[in-house]
């Protein structure tokens, strides 16, 4: 989220994140970075989600859009996906599908 704050970015340049060693610490760190997230997007006005952001790899553009359609891009259609590989991991494990978006086909329905 830090790199939104540019108006390019080459992917090259992002160092990775840093290796998680247990489930606590990578729950720790997605926390750490939704507050920092918000921050940053508190920040933003409407001039500066208009103006155009280039994200780069290398010499390839791989998105120029105005910031707005970059992060919602990246903050919803992004996680929506994400969260869709997780509920298809999860049917392949038989662990019941969590209430997401609502109720799952998991969950029994309300007055059972």
């Amino acid at each position: 989220m830090r790199f939104a704050q540019e108006d390019e970015v080459d992917a090259m340049t992002v160092p990775p994140p840093p290796a998680a060693t247990s489930t606590a610490e990578i729950v720790a760190a997605f926390d750490a970075n939704v507050r920092e997230a918000a921050e940053i997007l508190g920040r933003f006005d409407d001039e500066a989600l208009g103006r155009m952001f280039t994200f780069r790899r290398g010499g390839t553009v791989i998105v120029r859009a105005p910031k707005a359609a970059f992060l919602r891009r990246v903050l919803l259609n992004h996680s929506v996906h994400h969260r869709g590989q997780l509920s298809v991991y999860l049917r392949l494990l038989d662990v019941p599908v969590p209430s997401i978006y609502g109720p799952s086909a998991d969950e029994s329905p309300v007055g059972d």
